[in-house]
């Protein structure tokens, strides 16, 4: 039985491997008409690292699912492979070396080397069904599993994926809820609840040219969305008639641009644009979502790039505030 891994497409520190990135470009100042959540619990954001969920399956058609979340990204060091694991591995069955749990020792390596301890918790954000998860990482079991683009013939600690197991046997039914899925390690939880919203798209058939300026490209359809009292509108812009470049501005209830941002194939090897639910994409199709995600930080908005290589990111409606990259593992 072969297991395949599913990257999710978002899904939030940056992967230490050396590919290219699609970056999302601050172009205009955010610094009126945006509100931010206030809380009384304060959050460290210096060396804040998001993840996404992995979802393993077999290649059996409507076979179960295990939810994991893999570190490596941010992991200091040699992987934590116990030694008879290599060591034994050509006496070992493909599924005995697939998926494992970490002994003692690997564990407390593991999680020295992304600076956790047994009385941090995981905290899962479900966005897309506004669902916030608790669990002590102490009832979490520490685990590895094969990289799919590993090479089975010759194994080595850095064939693995380290992480933290989530669920086992989970029905492919639930796979969206995993997707629209982000985590957190640590000791707060940074998420905001019930604040974010799918981005539901319409045509724009009035002239906002004004607000996007002048492009070498040449401009193609333009859409609209809304959240609270902001407008969002996008643009497309294309070359040899293809859309290679997509500019958005958020704009208050005064008329005013207060975001800018621009999400560009330029720099993407192999990725390309999501559908835009309410275009091209249905109820069961949802990538963008927008709202408060961060406790203590500007609105987000998100879900417009499908990556290759790399890993996605969540951008701020705010040109102070950097993206932040969502740890993915993606070794494609």
């Amino acid at each position: 039985m072969v297991a395949t891994l599913l990257f999710l497409p978002l899904a939030i520190v940056s992967c230490k491997k050396e590919e290219k990135k699609t970056v999302a470009t601050e172009i205009q100042p955010a610094n009126d008409s945006l509100k931010i959540v206030k809380t009384e619990e304060k959050i460290d954001y210096t060396d804040f690292n998001i993840y996404s969920l992995s979802i393993i399956s077999s290649a059996e058609k409507d076979s179960d699912m295990d939810i994991f979340i893999s570190v490596s990204d941010v992991y200091k060091g040699e992987q934590p492979i116990p030694a008879d694991i290599m060591k034994n591995q050509k006496q070992m069955t493909y599924e005995e070396r697939q998926h494992f749990e970490l002994d003692t020792p690997s564990r407390k390596k593991l999680l020295d080397g992304i600076h956790l301890t047994e009385k941090d918790s995981l905290y899962i954000y479900e966005y897309g069904t506004n669902k916030l998860q608790r669990m002590p990482v102490s009832q979490l079991k520490a685990v590895a599993y094969l990289s799919p683009y590993s090479d089975d013939e010759d194994l080595n600690p850095d064939s693995y994926m380290m992480g933290f197991q989530v669920a086992t046997h989970q029905k492919t039914t639930d796979y969206d809820r995993y997707n629209n899925a982000i985590a957190y390690f640590g000791n707060k939880n940074p998420f905001i609840e019930n604040k974010m919203k799918a981005v539901k798209w319409q045509k724009v058939n009035t002239d906002i040219s004004k607000y996007f300026g002048h492009s070498k490209l040449a401009q193609g359809k333009t859409y609209q969305a809304q959240y609270e009292n902001m407008t969002y509108y996008l643009q497309d812009y294309l070359e040899e008639g293809n859309i290679t470049e997509r500019k958005l501005v958020a704009i208050n209830d005064r008329k005013e641009k207060i975001a800018e941002k621009i999400f560009s194939l330029a720099a993407s090897d192999g990725g390309e644009f999501l559908p835009l639910y309410g275009i091209d994409a249905d109820e069961a199709n949802i990538f963008q979502y927008t709202g408060y995600l961060f406790k203590g930080k500007p609105p987000v908005i998100f879900g417009f790039l499908a990556q290759s290589f790399g890993c996605p990111s969540i951008s701020f409606l705010d040109k102070t505030e950097k993206d932040f990259p969502i740890n993915c593992d993606n070794r494609h």
